[in-house]
């Protein structure tokens, strides 16, 4: 019997999947790595920290299946975006791994949105005037950090670079190129103009390709390590946004995918690019015909995490001694509270925010707080917010997409009938939700078999998805977040002339604790 595995790389750990060419799983790895910030707005990553993950997660995954009776014919991979990580002429790194989240460049995005170059930029490429985007993390090494700029010979996200450790070739397929913000969104070429505005040449990036590229064979040492053959493909795949929306299933324009796990984002696949005048949206070509539009969160489950932390600690101890889950105790605290937490609202602005806000000094509150207010009414408020914060990102993307012909939603977040129930009620729509929960690397697999000539259209992975749940929209709380959503957006709006201030405040009196 023939295997597939996706991987799946995101911020905070590496998951594999083995499947079997029918899409039944038969072994699951996960493996974690550190995030750096010790400094402010730095948010780095040890790229080989990163490496060996993926090494120990396949090999882990193929030894928990005993494949006795068959081999891994293909590994194919979902990954972070706007990842960045600078290779001298030997490939070794330069740099640990820019993350997403790392926001020093900040002042180069202002300095851009401020001369009208962020804008052109964005136009051309679909990214939005953000420090995620590689283009801005280049200005800033650029300006700040020439010794490293300078040395070197290839630039690359972490996707690339681990590939490039498996089979000796540098390669970058389009919609992970799209995220760097160098991709022009019309020719699907690097964009000459943007190089020579960054400092960098063509022959620093990594060749284009299709996601359904494949690279035949994998370095002995690798190959031995992990129990496959070294004639075993490598499958490109995609951006593990773009993979979590096919993953469930939301390729047909007008379907909204809504995924909340670490992170949060709300995307709609269009064939045709779209590009917002007003800058809130990203626009990505995924593949022929195929381009995702939407909006990525910085906060989303890691808003719950912290409240868990922060706010219960009594409450995980006591979770402990009754063998429950300590986050599920917290949703069942949140139940007992009233839709619209008794007017108590919570901007989830912890982390800075991209969508809709764009703005990395953007800091989090909570509003509206009177006596009567408990914890309880606090964690309902935080789970409220970062739904509310996924509406407000819905409004944007519904002048393109028009009213959403279906939503469907994936992620830890909708793992609750709380977080279920609560999306449907601010949507007001039905909300589905697919029994692929690890949708990103189900999409890895089937973009795989479609590379093998064994698929033909990505509609196709539909079959892959299994069943389905459905919830209906409760009609007596329509009021109470129609008339708290506007509350809600109105005060972001309002606040956001002091965020900058608030986070110099912070940055200047910071207690960042040493390495």
């Amino acid at each position: 019997m023939d295997y597939i595995i996706g991987i799946d790389v995101g911020t905070t750990s590496t998951k594999a999947l083995l499947y079997d060419l029918n899409g039944k799983i038969y072994g699951k790895s996960n493996k974690g790595y550190k995030l750096y910030q010790t400094l402010p707005d730095m948010a780095e990553e040890d790229p080989e920290d990163i490496f060996n993950a993926t090494l120990q997660a396949i090999q882990e995954v193929i030894a928990k299946a005993n494949l006795e009776d068959g081999r891994v014919v293909a590994i194919s991979w979902s990954a972070q975006q706007h990842s960045l990580i600078a290779l001298d002429d030997n490939f070794n790194p330069l740099t640990r791994t820019f993350t997403w989240a790392d926001n020093r460049p900040e002042k180069y995005v202002a300095e851009y949105k401020q001369n009208g170059k962020g804008m052109e930029m964005y136009r051309r490429t679909g990214l939005p005037i953000h420090p995620m985007g590689p283009v801005y993390k280049l200005l800033w090494l650029k300006n700040e950090r020439a010794d490293i700029f300078n040395k070197t010979a290839y630039w690359v996200g972490i996707k690339e670079y681990i590939i490039w450790r498996y089979t000796n070739e540098l390669k970058e397929e389009i919609s992970m190129a799209a995220a760097t913000g160098l991709l022009n969104i019309k020719s699907l070429k690097w964009d000459d103009e943007i190089l020579r505005e960054v400092g960098i040449t063509k022959n620093q990036l990594p060749e284009l390709v299709q996601p359904t590229y494949k690279i035949k064979g994998i370095r002995p040492e690798y190959a031995k390590v992990m129990g496959l053959d070294e004639d075993v493909y490598f499958v490109m795949g995609a951006t593990d946004g773009a993979l979590s929306t096919i993953g469930v299933g939301a390729i047909k324009p007008g379907v909204l995918a809504i995924n909340i796990g670490t992170s949060a984002a709300v995307r709609s696949f269009s064939d045709k690019p779209a590009i917002d005048p007003k800058g809130r949206l990203y626009c990505y070509p995924i593949m022929e015909g195929k381009y995702l539009i939407g909006g990525p969160i910085n906060n989303g489950g890691i808003i719950f995490s912290w409240a868990h932390d922060a706010l219960f600690g009594a409450e995980k101890e006591t979770a402990k001694l009754l063998k429950m889950d300590s986050f599920d105790m917290l949703t069942e605290i949140a139940k007992k509270v009233p839709a619209g937490s008794d007017g108590l609202i919570f901007h989830p602005y912890l982390g800075g925010e991209r969508a809709p806000l764009w703005d990395a000094n953007a800091r989090g509150s909570f509003f509206g707080l009177n006596r009567s207010h408990t914890r309880a009414h606090m964690i309902r408020s935080v789970l409220e917010g970062i739904v509310f914060n996924l509406y407000s990102v819905t409004i944007a993307l519904k002048e393109f997409t028009g009213e959403p012909k279906e939503i469907l939603a994936a992620g830890g977040f909708v793992q609750s009938s709380l977080g279920r129930q609560m999306l449907a009620d601010v949507y007001e729509h039905d909300v589905v939700i697919p029994e692929s929960y690890e949708s990103g690397s189900l999409a890895a697999m089937f973009l795989a078999k479609m590379s093998l000539g064994l698929e033909n259209k990505l509609e196709d992975i539909s079959k892959y998805i299994g069943s389905e749940k459905r919830y209906t929209p409760d009609e007596t709380v329509y009021e109470k977040y129609r008339k708290l959503i506007p509350i809600y957006i109105r005060l972001s709006r309002e606040l956001s002339s002091e965020y900058k201030n608030i986070a110099d405040y912070q940055r200047e009196f910071a207690n960042t604790e040493k390495e």
